[in-house]
């Protein structure tokens, strides 16, 4: 059974960082995709990063590129999101989850995602 939990979100003031991590079980971490996505309150919930199952290739929603990287660690199944220069707009929660890389669509259950929240 898929597990993910997300952890490492809060309150930051804009131009701020915060760094996310999501620990992953219940599947074999190193053969899948993983991603992070994010939804606003009032919007529809959208992907902000992915990273290939061997890591290397990534991509980025462009509201995000030049200020969030993701990173993964197939040893400690884990997944991060290095987030720097925060903006009130990324006020958001966000979760992290296995995909398809190519069809940026989520293959597993959703976690209970964590707040981060960008605000003077």
């Amino acid at each position: 059974q898929v597990r993910l939990v997300e952890s490492g979100g809060g309150l930051v003031q804009p131009g701020g960082s915060l760094r996310l991590s999501c620990a992953a079980s219940g599947f074999t971490f190193s053969m899948y995709a993983m991603s992070w996505f994010r939804q606003a309150p009032g919007k529809e919930r959208e992907l902000v990063a992915a990273m290939r199952s061997a890591g290397g290739i990534t991509r980025y929603a462009d509201s995000v590129k030049g200020r969030f990287t993701i990173s993964r660690d197939n040893v400690k199944n884990t997944v991060t999101l290095q987030m720097n220069s925060l903006k009130p707009e990324d006020t958001a929660v966000y979760y992290c989850n296995l995909v398809d890389f190519g069809l940026q669509r989520p293959l597993g259950s959703w976690g209970q995602g964590t707040q981060v929240t960008v605000s003077s």
